[in-house]
């Protein structure tokens, strides 16, 4: 066998999680050498941690997250997005929070129909984030982590950024509130290992406007959740995604102009302009 290099296995305090992986790996082509590349092994094998880095970086699709209060369009511009990017050659596909078709989705359902409380508050925000927290791992893992790993384009119609928003309003005290999104996070994007977004725009519309659209939809014999109908609650909400755009660099595009409403196409071009711009 060609010479290769000897490792020895002893890894720094600080050495990172891919990189000991990558350990018991090297101790076994260090044994197949015949001879010793003495001097730059832990360089070498550095090298190789970066450059595994490097393709995986590579492979990994792009993650678009949609989100705002109800009535913002968010399903309309999630489609309307998926169509202009699949007629620009991209490889895309939408998905939506609350899975409601799939089982996983069960919890989520109880506790918006009020069966655990008919108040928001009745269910503390970290049991009801693990309802919604699930729901996402199963779709992850059941619909589109290959499409993404693969670099595929996911566009999502909420995701674990609507519940930051939806259950850090019960709390009232800033402290708490970065306490349970710090939380949330840990929980989704490293325990659960579910992948971080890169672009989160937010679909502002006034909060009047939500509200006239909730009980109009309401009237038509829509249902309406617990959520939507503790008016008090969307009010937070609205303010929380304000919050959140500022700490977390979220885009923000207005619905309305001189408060007239804005066509879906005048919209859907800020929201395809936000998307180009993470995918050049």
């Amino acid at each position: 066998m060609a010479v290769l290099f000897r490792f020895d296995g002893i890894l720094p305090d600080n050495s990172s999680k891919e990189e000991r992986k990558i350990r018991e790996g090297l101790l076994c082509l260090s044994a197949c050498s015949r001879k010793i590349f003495r001097g730059s092994c832990w360089s070498t094998f550095l090298s190789m941690v970066q450059y595994i880095r490097t393709k995986e970086a590579v492979m990994k699709g792009k993650l678009i997250v949609l989100e705002g209060i109800d009535g913002s369009g968010k399903e309309t511009q999630s489609a309307l997005l998926e169509k202009k990017l699949s007629e620009a050659g991209k490889r895309v596909m939408h998905v939506s929070f609350p899975d409601y078709g799939s089982e996983s989705s069960a919890l989520v359902k109880m506790y918006l129909r009020g069966d655990f409380g008919r108040d928001p508050e009745a269910v503390n925000p970290y049991a009801a984030s693990l309802f919604f927290a699930v729901d996402r791992f199963a779709s992850y893992r059941m619909k589109w982590k290959n499409f993404y790993e693969q670099g595929g384009i996911v566009i999502a119609d909420r995701y674990t950024t609507s519940n930051m928003v939806h259950q850090m309003t019960k709390y009232e005290k800033k402290e708490e509130r970065q306490q349970f999104a710090d939380w949330l996070e840990k929980t989704e994007y490293g325990e659960l290992e579910l992948p971080r977004p890169d672009l989160v725009i937010l679909l502002d519309i006034p909060l009047q406007v939500s509200e006239k659209l909730v009980r109009e939809r309401a009237r038509k014999g829509g249902s309406m959740d617990i959520h939507e109908t503790h008016f008090e609650y969307l009010a937070k909400c609205h303010e929380a995604y304000q919050e959140l755009v500022r700490s977390y660099g979220w885009k923000k595009i207005s619905c309305f102009r001189a408060g007239i409403l804005r066509s879906v196409e005048d919209i859907g071009r800020d929201v395809y302009a936000e998307a180009e711009s993470i995918l050049e």
